[in-house]
């Protein structure tokens, strides 16, 4: 089954996300990063909220992302095609803001072409950038049973991935490479004794390979590094994350970054300062959960830059 039409890509939270991000103002030559841009409509927002002086900096990996980016015919916007981690290339503690809306948009799901979704035949691919990197397919050749039992446990929190492990393995000895989305879901389907009401047996599967194949958590990780690096004192991390894993990371981020730590080894220490403040959490509101179901997971977590303490001054 193929879609007939792609439905437009609904950004999640966006004007919460936006008013955010921005706080209380912007100041002079005030400079953000979109972490990622998808199909632009958080950036297509800030821009319209950003002062002339301005200057948007938007990272993506897909290349279909950075060319829908370049209708977006503003000076104060530019876009990068590269993983958000790639951002710590930027000066240190240039930045006001950097918001990072995670996971895949409606266009990548909903493209058969792609391989997202186990809705729709396609060739088993899964990359967020098509010109690099090994495809699901390609990896599923080669992944042995331990390596193939934990992804599909830690990546998709599957408590069947032994069974579907095995079943892949046996799969591919006896009938050759599995390359078809739809090939996948129905031999997961077969492994997965029961399934939550209304889950598809695939979708933790699906979830497990996408994140590893794109390395999709240890990027979170290292552009949470580099946001926190990046950021002026005062300046907004907001994320918005759609799953456990994700929201985990950025949960802990930030409360490692918001408390101060005391070295036990040298109790006369002064203790690390505080580098964020978390300022909140919030969810869609039901009407917008409505509109767009996609939208029942997100989570979206911000924290404002605290500043730097002062250098101690040797004698």
């Amino acid at each position: 089954m193929k879609p007939d039409v792609q439905p437009a890509h609904t950004t999640v939270l966006l004007n919460e996300a936006v008013d955010a991000l921005l706080g209380d103002g912007v100041g002079p030559l005030a400079c953000f990063v979109d972490a990622t841009y998808g199909r632009g409509g958080h950036s297509a927002l800030l821009l319209q909220r950003l002062p002339p002086d301005a200057s948007l900096i938007a990272f993506d990996r897909d290349p279909q992302a950075v060319a829908h980016a370049q209708s977006l015919r503003d000076p104060r916007f530019s876009i990068r095609q590269q993983p958000f981690s790639e951002m710590d290339a930027l000066a240190t503690g240039s930045l006001d803001g950097v918001l990072m809306d995670l996971g895949v948009s409606s266009p990548q799901i909903d493209s058969a072409d792609r391989g997202f979704s186990f809705r729709f035949d396609g060739p088993l691919d899964m990359r967020m950038d098509t010109t690099r990197g090994m495809s699901v397919a390609q990896w599923l050749q080669e992944a042995d049973l331990q390596t193939l039992t934990e992804v599909i446990r830690d990546y998709g929190e599957e408590r069947f991935a032994g069974a579907i492990a095995k079943a892949i393995v046996a799969r591919r000895t006896e009938h050759g490479p599995i390359t078809r989305t739809t090939e996948l879901a129905t031999l997961v389907a077969a492994a997965v004794k029961t399934r939550e009401k209304g889950q598809n047996p695939a979708t933790r599967t699906f979830q497990a390979f996408r994140i590893f194949i794109n390395a999709e958590l240890e990027e979170l990780t290292q552009g949470l590094s580099a946001a926190l690096r990046l950021l002026k004192p005062g300046g907004r991390l907001v994320v918005i994350s759609f799953h456990s894993l994700e929201d985990r990371i950025v949960k802990q981020f930030i409360a490692e970054h918001a408390r101060e730590v005391y070295d036990r080894r040298n109790p006369f220490a002064a203790p690390k300062t505080m580098a964020l403040q978390a300022l909140g959490r919030s969810k869609p509101c039901a009407s917008e959960i409505a509109a767009n179901p996609r939208a029942r997971s997100a989570v979206m977590r911000v924290a404002q830059r605290l500043p730097r303490a002062p250098q101690a001054v040797s004698a």
